[in-house]
């Protein structure tokens, strides 16, 4: 069988929960679970291989020993994996933050920038985030804003439902707040400048390291641009396209790209030809470029289905 499963990179970051391990099925000894990164060749944190031959390999390790022909030709305009998938359960807010562009993170943090996407698996009643301003601002009134402790009264909060899309080009002031569940598929890259932290802080006793100068450079300080035409996907940039995919359905796993299905509920079976998987919500599965048909059936699934 060409399809693998991958068992995730975990992270503990202080504003996690116990819904990826409760909920998700996410083996972790990190307490609190904030972050699963269940499709990742990322130093930070790479998946590992936990079905087929190679099993025990990282996705890097298996990448490299099945050749760049598993990416698909799709890939072949990036100089890395282009990108990277997570759970984030939100028990407590996020920091207000945003990503850079590609050509600013590679000038000062020699990686790529993010432009991301979120998908709401739960959240809990009367839940928001902030995504945007309410309204443009200049750059001397986000700076004192952020040094007066007064950016939330600009920020656009929005209310939050189960499966609302949220696509966050690089630039984007936002932040997942406490009691939501999302997907995120993300550009290839951990660079994230933090502006405002609620004063916590970190494990080592001290203030969460802020970056105010390297936002106030990058953020557009305007409402959230409306999204662009996703020719009906559930979202699509130059990076990735995404589709939430419902019961019994085909992927054609073709050799423009690799597959990444992550499933976000019920439970099934993968079929290629006569050999089966079998799937359960929590499940990263990673399906090389020509691979050809594959066949997914199960009760109550839902599957988050990622390609470049």
């Amino acid at each position: 069988m060409e399809t693998i499963k991958l068992t995730p990179a975990c992270k503990d970051y202080l504003w996690g929960g116990e819904k990826l391990r409760q909920d998700y099925g996410i083996q972790s000894q990190l307490h609190p679970l904030a972050e699963a990164w269940v499709l990742s060749c990322h130093p930070d944190g790479p998946s590992v291989v936990a079905t087929g031959p190679l099993a025990g390999k990282t996705l890097p390790e298996y990448i490299q020993e099945k050749g760049p022909g598993c990416l698909g030709a799709g890939c072949e305009k990036f100089t890395d994996f282009p990108i990277l998938a997570k759970f984030i359960d939100a028990k407590g807010d996020l920091s207000i933050q945003v990503h850079p562009s590609n050509e600013y993170a590679l000038a000062h943090e020699h990686q790529f920038g993010k432009t991301e996407m979120w998908y709401v698996l739960d959240c809990e009643p009367g839940a928001t985030l902030y995504y945007g301003f309410q309204h443009q601002i200049s750059r001397e009134e986000f700076q004192q804003r952020i040094q007066n402790n007064t950016l939330t009264e600009v920020l656009n909060a929005v209310p939050v439902e189960k499966g609302d899309l949220f696509f966050i080009p690089a630039g984007t002031l936002h932040a997942i707040r406490k009691g939501i569940v999302v997907a995120e598929i993300q550009q290839n890259s951990n660079v994230t400048y933090r502006i405002y932290d609620y004063g916590r802080v970190g494990a080592d006793g001290k203030p969460r390291q802020l970056h105010i100068q390297q936002a106030l450079e990058v953020t557009q300080r305007t409402p959230p641009q409306p999204d662009p035409d996703f020719h009906g996907h559930l979202a699509q940039c130059p990076y990735f396209t995404v589709d939430v995919m419902e019961g019994r359905f085909t992927l054609d796993c073709g050799p423009e790209s690799f597959v990444s299905v992550l499933v976000l509920e019920g439970t099934g079976a993968l079929w290629e030809g006569d050999e089966s998987m079998s799937l359960r919500k929590g499940e990263s599965l990673f399906i090389p470029a020509g691979a050809g048909q594959c066949r997914l059936e199960g009760d109550g699934l839902k599957c988050l289905v990622t390609r470049v």
